[in-house]
């Protein structure tokens, strides 16, 4: 047990929340331990219940039980810790004073046993004889051996520092103290030195504190880094695959043209080189029927002329070539058919595709879904004829206007609704039920935005929200465009504020309808809401469950 208890360190016994050894140390889901009164009172405030070490959310507060293992782990550490042995503040001295030589010594310097104040010197046993027995020396100020001896003496009035000015935090002597810190709070080393311990004290647990939470961080920042790989990963994956398919369908239908194409040209080819094979021979007959009469030209008998000339042309070739063409093939159309087949690909292949983006698509609402906030309307903004639920999750429009304080934050003409919460940095993330509205608009909105007049919801005035309008789903960009998306019952709305993004989810069906790029936050954004006109069905922010 000697030899591991050697091996147990107070960092593998911290807990992460108050930085102190654990009591009643329990774990998380995640794996991760913290002193059961620390993380109660850590999920009584934050929700959802999140670990402070990497940020996994559990939708259902864990039932938590202390972990006997750790917790006698921690006892025999206490134990051990209250064992070992501590070294005073004298021992450390004398390790300090280990390192000091005799000033006197020569050659080989053996170590000083004492220093005098007065001769600004430290002495081993032999050289500090006289300052024993001299009594002269006798009367000098001995103390443990120390390095830089005039550091200890005021370099004004050339006396030992022995006092303490807490006004101007520096070490003085006696007559600094009469004469230049008369009216100054001077208090004796000796005090001095017990209020700066507990001073550093103190200042040592913050820096120990400080330790700790950059460690948290680096284990965040490490946690982010995890994520984002494997994110990545899926990614790539996803995009090899999709790509790989289309590579392998163009190559095919590259292939069909080519042989289309191909086949097109070695018809007329071959059409054309039997044409002139047939010329040729043609043209080879002629010839040999020329030289024939050629001959028969210089005949002398009359008869054997008429007989001879008339076989010679009854057997001339009688095929007409005037009307014998080959019109080039036409390859315009290839590449168009070409087209339609790849197209015919695709649809056979849609169902496939269809699956990997809807995979991307799962996976992306999952991972903007752990941006999750705790979104409430704030009813000082809401127009005088919204209605909000009690708990600030539901709004709907009635008929007749509340009697309400008009403030400056509160809509006078749009019924609208902002959240009571800003965002100013990061991630954050809700979802709103629409079921069976007509009328809607929701997103976000900048805190400078003209909450009195008629402008439109667009970017340029300082909203970034979609809509339903007249049976039409809109995104309301400076150019507002119709979004071709089926009946949507629950919105899912991401905000990061660092990239400038606003995006916009089909909750059911895990895809992305419309997202507003390269925004320019400067100012703090708020949630915003509008139910529309009168209509029974509120719009309501429901909790987010992956």
């Amino acid at each position: 047990m000697a030899a591991a208890s050697c091996l147990l360190t107070e960092d593998q016994f911290l807990c992460s929340i108050c930085l102190d050894v654990f009591t009643d140390p329990v774990g998380t889901p995640c794996g991760h331990n913290y002193c059961k009164s620390c993380i109660t009172r850590h999920w009584d405030i934050n929700v959802p219940c999140q670990c402070p070490m990497c940020k996994e959310v559990f939708y259902t507060r864990p039932e938590l039980r202390v972990n006997i293992f750790i917790s006698e782990m921690v006892s025999q550490f206490r134990q051990l810790a209250e064992q070992e042995p501590k070294r005073s503040s004298s021992e450390l001295q004398s390790a300090r004073s280990e390192d000091v030589s005799c000033d006197v010594c020569t050659g080989t310097k053996l170590k000083a046993l004492k220093s005098c104040l007065m001769c600004l010197a430290s002495y081993c046993e032999t050289h500090l004889e006289p300052h024993l027995t001299v009594s002269g020396l006798k009367r000098h100020q001995l103390i443990d051996p120390v390095e830089n001896l005039e550091d200890r003496f005021c370099k004004k009035h050339k006396k030992p520092l022995e006092l303490f000015c807490k006004d101007d935090q520096t070490c003085v002597c006696t007559l600094c103290a009469v004469l230049g810190h008369k009216t100054h709070d001077v208090v004796t080393l000796t005090e001095a030195h017990k209020g700066k311990k507990a001073e550093l004290g103190k200042t040592e647990a913050e820096i120990q504190q400080m330790i700790q939470k950059r460690r948290m961080k680096i284990h965040e920042l490490k946690h982010s880094v995890n994520l984002s790989n494997k994110d990545a990963d899926r990614e790539k994956a996803a995009g090899v695959k999709i790509f790989t398919w289309l590579r392998q369908m163009m190559e095919i239908v590259q292939k069909e043209v080519t042989e289309t194409v191909e086949e097109k040209q070695r018809t007329t080819k071959e059409q054309a080189e039997g044409l002139i094979t047939e010329l040729e021979m043609e043209i080879s007959e002629l010839t040999k029927r020329s030289a024939e009469m050629e001959q028969l030209s210089h005949s002398a008998d009359d008869l054997d002329f008429l007989q001879t000339f008339l076989s010679l042309k009854t057997a001339l070739p009688t095929k007409d070539w005037t009307k014998v063409s080959i019109s080039p093939p036409l390859y315009e159309g290839t590449v168009r058919m070409a087209m339609d087949k790849f197209e015919d690909y695709l649809d056979e292949c849609e169902g496939q595709m269809d699956e990997v983006i809807n995979e991307l698509s799962e996976a992306e609402l999952k991972k903007v879904q752990q941006y999750a906030a705790d979104v409430i309307l704030d009813p000082d903004t809401a127009h005088p004829r919204l209605i909000l639920s009690d708990d600030g999750k539901q709004v709907r429009c009635g008929w007749m206007r509340r009697t309400v304080r008009d403030n400056p934050e509160r809509f006078s003409y749009h019924h609208n609704v902002l959240g009571l919460q800003s965002f100013s940095t990061g991630r954050f993330y809700c979802e709103v039920q629409v079921k069976e509205k007509t009328t809607w608009d929701l997103g976000v909105a900048r805190e400078s935005i003209d909450r009195k007049g008629k402008g439109p919801l667009s970017p340029q005035q300082g909203y970034w929200a979609i809509g339903l309008k007249n049976g039409e789903y809109i995104a309301h960009d400076d150019d507002p465009d119709e979004l071709s998306v089926g009946d949507l019952e629950k919105v899912g709305v991401f905000v990061d504020y660092e990239e400038g993004l606003v995006s916009f989810y089909d909750v059911d069906d895990g895809d992305l309808i419309y997202s507003f790029t390269d925004c320019s936050f400067t100012e703090k954004l708020y949630p915003f809401f509008s139910p529309g006109g009168i209509n029974s069905n509120p719009l309501i922010i429901t909790p987010v469950s992956q």
